[in-house]
């Protein structure tokens, strides 16, 4: 017998699990924003642009945050961009790959 104590805590489960792969994928596309930005800075366009941008992707999987990320991209920038510029960059590009899955719906 379902209760609505049940149906409240599947719709809960549900919205928790759609949350989550929301920010996973918000994520995933603020590393390609940001790894698309430091491949221009890098001098890189086109296919190099996108294998770069992969990297960065791929680097957020090397542990739990986004320190990760940041030191990649620190590290390849080298002398082109300081921290605060890239963890600027980090936290706009968020907040635009957020606003472009909203807008996708």
């Amino acid at each position: 017998m379902n209760t609505t104590f049940d149906d409240r805590e599947r719709a809960f489960e549900s919205k928790f699990a759609h949350d989550m792969e929301m920010q996973f994928k918000a994520v995933a596309r603020r590393n390609k924003l940001l790894g698309l930005w430091a491949a221009d800075l890098l001098g890189r366009s086109g296919q190099a642009a996108e294998d770069y941008a992969m990297e960065v992707i791929r680097a957020d999987f090397e542990e739990a945050g986004h320190e990760d990320v940041y030191r990649k991209v620190s590290a390849d920038l080298e002398g082109k961009a300081d921290e605060a510029t890239i963890r600027a960059k980090m936290d706009e590009f968020l907040l635009i790959a957020k606003e472009q899955l909203v807008k996708q719906g």
